[in-house]
């Protein structure tokens, strides 16, 4: 008589078969509440599970699962039989002896089961899991659960980024994205925003854009400089706004890349109210705005505990004299916090001017920082009663974030950058 075969899990040099499972309004049994329950519990909560959690104990985190319904929890240690009708089994606690009962169970009621006390004894194990724009990757590298996460985020990362080409067979829908690619630093593009380039047929940039980004475009995307756009009988923004509109009505996927963010100081309402007046949709991906990221990476922070308590951003493009300034400059000098000042070099002067008219102190410490976050960032030092002199000897040149008050004497003398 034939002898029946040992189905308990050995070690082996057999490679894991991949498999997703649907475990969609299934029963799902995780034993221990610990650390590994709250890593894995999200997941399997994002795939629908009847999720049934038997634990004397839990994680706060764990805990909140439970008060909100997400998860069933029984108060209790392991108990034989408690996995009957599990698709799926994660155990996960502290003592052995329960575990490798558990597994024995699973192994009894053919439920697929993983362990993390003991990957050679479970019939499951969970890989390295990432998703981007619906596609989920997992990544098994048997004994190695660092590399399988490396792997995992080297390949979502190029998914999201677009240096790894995965064209969807399905006809793509035209977009028009309003893109902020942040300071200047192409690094430093939200993930959303680098995708969206990534899928674009036309990008609309801004010169104050992240430039390095254009040139990983593939070669049939075609790149219009804003600041070229003829624009003949209508004003600069209308052009481009008209460019925008002509693009889409073509059915192209459209991309707006601007500096910052597209609704600090960039116009970005402006092209979104003219794609509505056509009955154009269009997307908004904020950005890293320079008014914070710039001060911060010449290590001046806009807040600091004792010191500032607020920060207010103000457009300089105009001088307090002009009569197109909406800017208070009187309520502005009052304030003890920081004071941030965006395209406002050359008008520095003026505005230092009318900040010590209204009462700011003529020592109040001022730093400019100049092409900030990218390999040509300086920073230059005054105070208001110098900056306009310190501005022309030093000949600092838009773009440069301007940053008023105690909070400039508070960088560290050594920054890593």
């Amino acid at each position: 008589m034939a002898e029946h075969a040992d189905h308990t899990a050995q070690p082996t040099t057999h490679p894991a078969y991949p498999v997703g499972l649907r475990l969609a309004g299934r029963r799902v049994v995780v034993l221990g509440g610990g650390q590994v329950a709250q890593r894995r519990l999200p997941a399997l909560i994002a795939a629908g599970a009847e999720i049934t959690l038997i634990s004397p104990s839990a994680t706060p985190s764990v805990d909140v699962m439970a008060e909100t319904g997400e998860i069933t929890w029984i108060k209790r240690r392991y108990e034989d039989g408690d996995l009957a009708d599990a698709w799926y089994a994660l155990v996960a606690t502290t003592d052995p002896a329960a575990n490798a009962a558990a597994s024995a169970e699973a192994e009894r009621t053919r439920t697929w089961c993983v362990r993390s006390d003991d990957a050679e004894a479970a019939t499951a194990w969970t890989p390295a899991t990432g998703r981007s724009e619906g596609v989920t990757v997992a990544v098994l590298t048997g004994h190695d659960p660092r590399r399988s996460a490396a792997v995992r985020d080297a390949i979502v990362e190029g998914l999201r980024d677009g240096s790894i080409a995965a064209p969807a067979r399905r006809a793509r829908t035209p977009f028009v994205a309003l893109v902020g690619g942040g300071p200047g630093d192409p690094d430093l593009i939200t993930v959303r925003g680098r995708r969206l380039l990534a899928d674009a047929d036309v990008v609309i940039a801004d010169r104050l854009g992240p430039r390095d980004l254009l040139d990983e475009l593939p070669p049939h995307v075609e790149v219009i400089d804003a600041a070229k756009i003829p624009y003949g009988r209508f004003m600069a923004q209308e052009a481009i706004n008209n460019a925008l509109i002509e693009h889409a009505k073509a059915g192209r996927s459209v991309v707006r890349l601007k500096g910052g963010d597209p609704f600090v100081f960039g116009r970005g309402m402006e092209e979104a109210q003219a794609l509505a007046a056509e009955g154009i949709a269009c997307t908004v991906v904020p950005g890293i705005s320079s008014s914070i990221s710039v001060p911060g990476a010449a290590g001046i922070p806009v807040t600091h505990r004792g010191v500032a308590h607020e920060f207010t951003v103000v457009s300089g493009h105009v001088a307090p004299d002009d009569p197109r300034s909406l800017v208070d400059w009187a309520s502005l000098a009052k304030l003890t916090g920081t004071l941030v000042i965006l395209m406002g070099v050359d008008k520095i002067g003026k505005i230092a001017e009318a900040l010590i008219a209204h009462g700011k102190s003529p020592d109040t410490p001022l730093a400019l920082v100049q092409e900030g976050t990218t390999a040509s960032q300086r920073r230059v030092d005054a105070t208001l009663a110098t900056v306009g002199e310190t501005v022309r000897a030093q000949e600092v040149r838009p773009p440069a974030v301007i940053v008023i008050g105690d909070v400039v004497r508070e960088a560290p003398d050594r920054l890593v950058k």
